[in-house]
C-alpha cells in the first residue's frame, strides 16, 4: 500500500510531506514522493537540486516510514507526472500542499491541484501549510 506525495520545497510541500509521512505511519503504508518539474535541470524553481534531494531523503530515514524520492523532471505537466507516479505505485492516496491564492492566482496557477484532484483514481488528500 502506498502513498504519494507531491513535494516542493516550500511551507505548502512540507505540509503535504509532514502529512503523508504521518498517514504512512499511521497505516503502514510506503511513501513516494514526487518533486514534479516541467525540465530536469534547475531552470524550473521547484525542481531540487541534488542537496535538496538528500535532504528530503534523511527527513524521510529519520521518520521511519519507507519511502523514495522521484524527481524525474520532464516535458511533461508537473500533475501528469503525479497521477502516473501513483498509477506505477498503485497509490491509495496522493497527499499535495495548497497555499492561499488570490482569484486571478486559483484561475492561473491552481492548475496543477485541479487537474490531480479531477483525474485521480484514488482520494486526494490537500492540506494547508501552518502559519
Amino acid at each position: 500500500m502506498t502513498i504519494v506525495v507531491g513535494y516542493v520545497n516550500n511551507p505548502a510541500g512540507h505540509a503535504a510531506l509532514d502529512k503523508g509521512i504521518a498517514e504512512a505511519k499511521k497505516d503502514g503504508r510506503d511513501l513516494v514522493v514526487v518533486n514534479a518539474s516541467r525540465t530536469s535541470d534547475r531552470r524550473d524553481s521547484y525542481r531540487l537540486g541534488e542537496g535538496e534531494i538528500k535532504s528530503v531523503q534523511d527527513y524521510l530515514s529519520r521518520s521511519g516510514v519507507q519511502a523514495q524520492v522521484l524527481a524525474r523532471g520532464s516535458e511533461y505537466d508537473p500533475a501528469e507526472q503525479i497521477l502516473d507516479a501513483a498509477a506505477e505505485a498503485s497509490a491509495q492516496l496522493i497527499v499535495l500542499g495548497t497555499r492561499k491564492r488570490t482569484p486571478v492566482g486559483k484561475f492561473l496557477l491552481g492548475s496543477t491541484i485541479q487537474r490531480v484532484i479531477l483525474e485521480a483514481v484514488c482520494p486526494v488528500l490537500c492540506v494547508k501549510a501552518s502559519h
